[in-house]
């Protein structure tokens, strides 16, 4: 579906008028604009905050200047360099997508709309958002920011994560944009939502839309678009084991999906008696337990317990796990509970941090070892 509109349309000569005045223009990938350096921003958009992000994005193109440095770098470093941005599959795709685009493409962005849509992580609106922004190609957008604004503009019943509403606003945002000045139009959709038609305390007075708004009129904007209804989420523990030796600490990866998927994470067990059991068995008596940390997700609150163990003081066994094993371990619970020594991926020093992907509560454990020090 295309832009089905004119620049002098009342909705979009709106948009335009105010974007020219309002809008943003200096954030970082608009300045010398790529087809890579707007991908990069809007995979990195996405369900994320652009303060959030700036800083993020300027390491990444700091580091990988260009689609074939990102695809020739190791996934621990582009991991890394992702390290508290969250969503990690964003990253992993990101990184497959840049191979695929140096293996088959030269190294170029292709510009064929279905061929964008059909790279890893990237959906019609992120396609439509990288094309028009770069090329003027006449792709609406519909990023979570144009759902509130349109949803609010024509009241549209229904939460906007359901198909059929998500259907009628893709319908809609095709109606309201035009051929012409796509670029600015999309941004401006985009700043709107980000900076006016806001979640909460919508500046109505500064907004273009206001006039013909039906939810203004109503003076009922906060009923659009309908929130989602909230499910208890269901909680979960993890006991992670720290074992420290010579000032290091036992990290392996996790394979490369599900959650955390590659990141470099401590051992986990289901159950503190089965870190007990296993300590137990190497002959180790003497642990700590630290305070327990929550870290929520989208789908459910993760408890994680650490256990903490100091291999220089007494233990038999366990100290001579072999550092050289480079096994991965697997997402699977049932494998937690095999041999450690055949899951050690290597002992890290948080005192000289090394680049690879850590998830956030690992990261901050890792802080607190080192303050330890």
């Amino acid at each position: 579906m295309q832009a089905q509109s004119n620049k002098n349309a009342p909705f979009a000569k709106a948009v335009l008028n105010w974007y020219q005045k309002f809008g943003r223009k200096d954030l970082p990938w608009q300045q010398e604009k790529t087809l890579y350096k707007v991908w990069l921003s809007e995979v990195m958009l996405q369900q994320t905050q652009v303060t959030t992000v700036i800083p993020y994005f300027q390491r990444f193109i700091n580091t990988f200047p260009n689609i074939t440095a990102l695809a020739n770098a190791p996934l621990d470093e582009v991991l890394h360099l992702w390290t508290g941005l969250g969503y990690y599959a964003r990253a992993r795709n990101l990184h497959k997508t840049a191979q695929i685009i140096r293996d088959e493409y030269q190294g170029n962005f292709p510009t064929d709309f279905q061929t964008v849509l059909s790279l890893s992580g990237i959906g019609r609106s992120t396609a439509g958002a990288i094309l028009s922004s770069c090329l003027n190609q006449p792709y609406p957008i519909l990023d979570g920011n144009v759902k509130r604004v349109l949803a609010r503009y024509f009241v549209v019943d229904g939460w906007t994560g359901e198909k059929k509403v998500e259907n009628k606003l893709w319908g809609l945002t095709a109606q309201v944009t035009p051929k012409e000045y796509i670029a600015d139009f999309n941004q401006a959709m985009m700043d709107l939502g980000a900076m006016v038609c806001t979640r909460t305390k919508p500046k109505c007075d500064l907004c273009p839309l206001s006039s013909e708004c039906q939810s203004h009129r109503r003076n009922d904007w906060q009923s659009y678009p309908s929130k989602k209804v909230k499910k208890t989420l269901p909680e979960k523990k993890g006991y992670f084991l720290i074992l420290e030796k010579q000032g290091k600490v036992a990290l392996e990866q996790r394979e490369k999906s599900g959650i955390w998927g590659g990141l470099y994470c401590f051992p986990q067990f289901d159950t503190e008696q089965d870190v007990i059991d296993y300590l137990i068995q190497n002959r180790v008596t003497e642990y700590q337990q630290w305070t327990a940390v929550k870290h929520t997700f989208s789908h459910y609150h993760l408890y994680i317990y650490p256990i903490y163990v100091n291999l220089d003081e007494g233990s038999e066994n366990i100290e001579n796990i072999d550092r050289t094993s480079w096994k991965k371990i697997a997402e699977n619970k049932s494998e937690y509970q095999s041999s450690l020594s055949t899951k050690v991926k290597y002992w890290y020093d948080p005192q000289n941090p090394e680049q690879i992907g850590l998830a956030t509560p690992i990261k901050n454990l890792l802080l607190q070892i080192a303050k330890r020090k």
